[in-house]
C-alpha cells in the first residue's frame, strides 16, 4: 500500500518523482499495482483494448485511485474514467508509457554538445507503443517538480507531472491523444516550493499570438538540403543588394482593419516587388515570436517559434520556397545578445538563473532593460546553436544577421566604470561570448556550407569576418556602420560646407578591405527622431531628392554589398512608424517614383557589371581616380572586375552646382559611355549630362592617367560610365 505522503504529493502537486507513484509498478508478490491521480473522477478502471475489465481501482483521495492489474506488467491497458459530471471516457495512462529521450539524447544533452536539441526537446509529436500522442521535453535541472500544463488537461499543474532525467536536468513525459495546435505551458515548482508563472517551451516551434502567450504544439518541418545555386548566390564574389523589411509595416491592409499580411499575402506581394526591383535578397527584421509590437522583433521569446502575427511556420516556410522560386535569398535577424524578461520566457526559468548571468554587471542590459545570455553554461550556447541551424536547416533561409554583436564582445558595453566584472584575464572582453560566436559560425560552415552569417558589429574589434582559424570570429559578412555614419553626416551637410568634409566620404576607402563589408542603410537610422533618409537632406525638396539619389549612386559604387531599408527606395517623407504601412501613394508623384525607377536601374546595373561586385574585398577591385577635388565636392573613382580589362568609372558631385567641361582621367583610350545618371529625368532629375552620353578618351594624361575625358557633371549627382574599345 502506498504511503500517505507519497498520495498528498501527487495531489498538491510536489511530489518530484510522479513515475515512482503513478502508473504500474510490479509488486514482490508478482502482481502488478496501478495507481493514478484524475480529479474530479468518481470511478476508474483499467480495461484492455476489447474493453474488458482488468482491474478496478479504489479512491484513496481525492482524484487519487489505486488498485491491482489482473493482467503482466507490461500489459497495454486503458482506463475508464466515471467523471463527477456524468460523462464516461477512455483515455491512455501517460504514466505506462517508457522514457522518452534516449540515451544517447540524454548523453548529448547533459554534455551540452547536442547540435540539434530541438529535435529533442520542446514538443514533439509522435507515436509510442502505438499510440499517437506528443512527447513533452523541458530543461530545468533546478526545478522540484515541472509539469504540462495546457488545453488538454485544463492547465492544471497536478494533472501531468513530468519526470527528471537526472543526467542532463531535462523533464520529460509522453502525453497520448495531445495533437497538432494544442495550447501548452510548463509549470515549475521551485526548490523552495514556490510555483512560478507557468513557463513558454523554450523550443516552441509556434506560439499564440500576442497578448496570449501559450506554446502551441507544431510540426517539425523537414529539412531543406543544402542548395549549390544558393551557395553561389550568397558568395563572397556574388551580386549581394538586400531589402531589408519590417514584415508588420511593410505594407498594411487599410480597407481591413489595418491588419497585417499573412505569409502568403506577403508573397504575394513582397516577393515580386524585391524581384522586380532588382534586389538579390531579403532581410527580415525578427521574425521568432516576440510579446511586444514595438521591439520590432528583437526581444524575442520564442526562438524557434515563427511569430504567429503572419500565420503559423509552414506559412513561413512557404514564403522562403517561393522567395527561392523567384531568385531571392533570404536572410532573418537573430537575436542571441538578449532576452526579454516577461514572466512566461526565460528569466529565472527554473527559479534560478538558468539562461542568464545570475550578477545583473554581467546578465543584464540597462540599454534595453533585458537580459544577457550565459554564454559560459553549455546548454545555453546549445540552445542558441542549435537555433541557429533550425532556421537554415528546416526552413532553409540563406543566412542570419546576427544583432547587436558589439554588446556580446565586451563586458564594458554601455556601462560606467564598476558597472561590469573584469573576464579571468582582467579585460573587457567578453571571452564565453566571443568562444560562441566562432562556435556558431564554425557549426553553421561545416553544417550549412551555403548559408551565411552577418554581423551587426560597431566597434573595431578585428576580424570579425575572418575565418576562426585565421584568428577571427568566423563571419562571412559585417556591417559597415562606419561607412553609414561618415557618409550620413556628410550628406547631412549643406553642400557649401561639404568641401571641408571630404574625408566623411573617403575614409571608409582607408579601411573597406579589413572587412567583408555590407554598407547598410537599415532601420535604426530612420527611427527614434532621426528623420527619413529624405529628411536628413539638406535644401528644399527638389534637393533632398536629388541629395538622396547622388547618395544612393555612391552607395552602389562603392565597395562593399548593399542593404535598404523598406521605403529608402522610393524616399520615404515621414519616419519610419511600426504601426504603419509604408506611404506608396507616395509614388503617385514623379518626384519619388522616380527614386524608386533609380534604386531599380541601380540593382540592374549593378547585377550586370562584375566591377561593381566581383572584387569588393579585394583592394584591386577599387581605384581612385581623385579624391582631392574637395573645392568641388566632386568624388571619382573605377571600380575593377576579374577580368582586367573590365571597370567602370563613378563620379559623383555633391554640391548642386553643374560642373561643365570637367576633365577627368581615365585608364584606357577609348569610348566611355553614360550608363546611369542619377539626375536624369527618367529618375526625376534636371537631365543635365555629358552630351550624347558619351566621351572620347584624349590622349592628355589627367589625375595619374594616360588619358582623359571631358564630361559634364550634373548637380547633385552620381555618374556611372562605361568603357569601350
Amino acid at each position: 500500500m502506498l504511503r500517505k505522503h507519497d498520495i498528498d504529493q501527487i495531489c498538491n502537486a510536489s511530489h518530484g518523482d510522479p513515475f515512482a507513484v503513478l502508473g504500474p509498478h510490479e509488486l514482490k508478490s508478482g502482481q502488478t499495482s496501478l495507481r493514478c491521480f484524475l480529479p474530479t473522477a468518481v470511478q476508474v478502471a483499467a480495461i484492455d483494448s476489447q474493453g474488458m475489465v482488468l482491474g478496478q481501482l479504489k479512491a484513496r483521495a481525492d482524484g487519487f485511485f489505486e488498485g491491482h492489474l489482473n493482467a503482466p506488467y507490461h500489459t497495454a491497458y486503458q482506463l475508464q474514467v466515471h467523471w463527477a459530471s456524468g460523462l464516461v471516457s477512455t483515455i491512455d495512462d501517460p504514466y505506462r508509457f517508457p522514457l522518452v529521450l534516449g540515451e544517447m539524447d540524454v548523453w548529448l544533452l547533459g554534455e551540452g554538445t547536442h547540435l540539434r536539441p530541438y529535435e529533442v526537446l520542446g514538443a514533439q509529436t509522435c507515436t509510442l507503443l502505438g499510440v499517437s500522442g506528443t512527447r513533452f521535453a523541458v530543461w530545468a535541472p533546478n526545478a522540484s517538480r515541472v509539469s504540462v500544463v495546457g488545453d488538454f488537461n485544463f492547465w492544471d499543474g497536478r494533472r501531468h507531472p513530468m519526470r527528471l532525467r537526472r543526467e542532463c536536468g531535462v523533464w520529460e513525459l509522453f502525453l497520448p491523444g495531445v495533437t497538432t495546435g494544442a495550447l501548452y505551458k510548463f509549470e515549475i515548482r521551485t526548490t523552495s516550493g514556490e510555483v512560478l508563472p507557468a513557463r513558454a517551451d523554450p523550443y516552441a516551434l509556434q506560439a499564440e499570438l500576442r497578448p496570449a502567450t501559450a506554446s502551441v504544439v507544431g510540426q517539425l518541418p523537414g529539412k531543406i538540403p543544402p542548395n549549390a545555386q544558393r551557395q553561389r548566390a550568397n558568395a563572397l564574389d556574388a551580386p549581394v543588394s538586400i531589402y531589408e523589411v519590417h514584415l508588420g509595416s511593410w505594407r498594411r491592409m487599410a480597407d481591413d482593419g489595418n491588419r497585417w499580411l499573412n505569409w502568403d499575402e506577403l508573397a504575394d506581394t513582397l516577393i515580386p516587388y524585391a524581384q522586380a526591383m532588382g534586389f538579390t535578397h531579403l532581410e527580415l527584421l525578427p521574425i521568432s515570436e516576440h510579446p511586444f509590437d514595438g521591439s520590432w522583433g528583437y526581444q524575442p521569446v520564442g526562438m524557434y517559434a515563427p511569430t504567429a502575427r503572419f500565420g503559423d511556420a509552414a506559412g513561413f516556410g512557404r514564403l522562403v520556397q517561393r522567395c527561392h522560386a523567384a531568385g531571392l535569398g533570404l536572410i532573418l535577424d537573430w537575436v542571441p545578445a538578449h532576452f526579454p524578461t516577461d514572466a512566461h520566457g526565460l528569466a529565472n526559468f527554473d527559479g534560478t538563473h538558468l539562461y542568464e548571468y545570475a550578477d545583473p554587471r554581467e546578465g543584464f542590459h540597462n540599454d534595453w532593460n533585458t537580459l544577457i545570455y550565459n554564454l559560459g553554461r553549455t546548454e545555453v550556447r546549445n540552445f542558441l546553436v542549435g537555433n541557429a541551424l533550425y532556421w537554415l536547416e528546416r526552413f532553409g533561409v540563406d543566412g542570419l544577421r546576427v544583432d547587436a554583436v558589439a554588446s556580446m564582445l565586451y563586458r564594458d558595453y554601455s556601462r560606467k566604470a564598476g558597472e561590469w566584472i573584469p573576464n579571468i584575464h582582467g579585460g573587457r572582453e567578453n571571452l564565453e561570448a566571443i568562444d560562441f560566436l566562432k562556435r556558431m559560425n564554425e557549426v553553421v560552415g561545416v553544417q550549412c556550407p551555403q548559408a551565411i552569417t552577418l554581423a551587426e558589429e560597431s566597434t573595431a574589434y578585428p576580424a570579425v569576418s575572418r575565418p576562426t582559424y585565421a584568428g577571427g570570429l568566423g563571419f562571412h559578412y559585417k556591417w559597415n556602420m562606419g561607412w553609414m555614419h561618415d557618409s550620413l553626416a556628410y550628406m547631412a551637410r549643406d553642400p557649401i560646407y561639404r568641401q571641408h568634409h571630404q574625408g566623411e566620404m573617403t575614409f571608409s576607402l582607408v579601411y573597406a578591405f579589413n572587412e567583408n563589408f555590407v554598407l547598410p542603410i537599415s532601420h535604426d537610422e530612420v527611427v527614434h527622431g532621426k528623420g527619413s533618409l529624405l529628411t536628413k537632406m539638406p535644401g528644399d525638396r527638389w534637393q533632398q531628392l536629388a541629395n538622396v539619389r547622388a547618395f544612393l549612386g555612391y552607395m552602389w559604387g562603392h565597395p562593399g554589398k548593399k542593404l535598404l531599408f523598406m521605403g529608402c527606395e522610393f524616399a520615404q517623407e515621414r519616419e519610419w512608424n511600426h504601426d504603419h504601412s509604408l506611404d506608396w501613394n507616395l509614388l503617385e508623384n514623379p518626384q519619388h517614383a522616380g527614386v524608386q525607377h533609380l534604386v531599380r536601374d541601380l540593382n540592374k546595373l549593378y547585377r550586370a557589371t562584375p566591377a561593381l561586385y566581383q572584387q569588393d574585398f579585394d583592394p584591386a577591385g577599387f581605384e581612385w581616380i581623385d579624391h582631392s577635388d574637395a573645392a568641388h565636392s566632386i568624388l571619382s573613382f573605377i571600380r575593377h572586375g576579374l577580368d582586367t580589362r573590365t571597370f567602370i568609372l563613378v563620379v559623383c558631385n555633391f554640391t548642386p552646382q553643374v560642373q561643365p567641361g570637367y576633365r577627368l582621367g581615365v585608364p584606357q583610350p577609348g569610348h566611355y559611355r553614360e550608363v546611369l545618371n542619377t539626375d536624369s529625368a527618367h529618375y526625376g532629375g534636371s537631365n543635365v549630362g555629358t552630351p550624347l552620353g558619351t566621351a572620347n578618351a584624349e590622349p592628355t594624361p589627367w589625375h595619374g592617367k594616360p588619358c582623359s575625358i571631358l564630361i559634364t557633371l550634373p548637380p547633385l549627382s552620381t555618374v556611372f560610365f562605361e568603357w569601350n574599345v
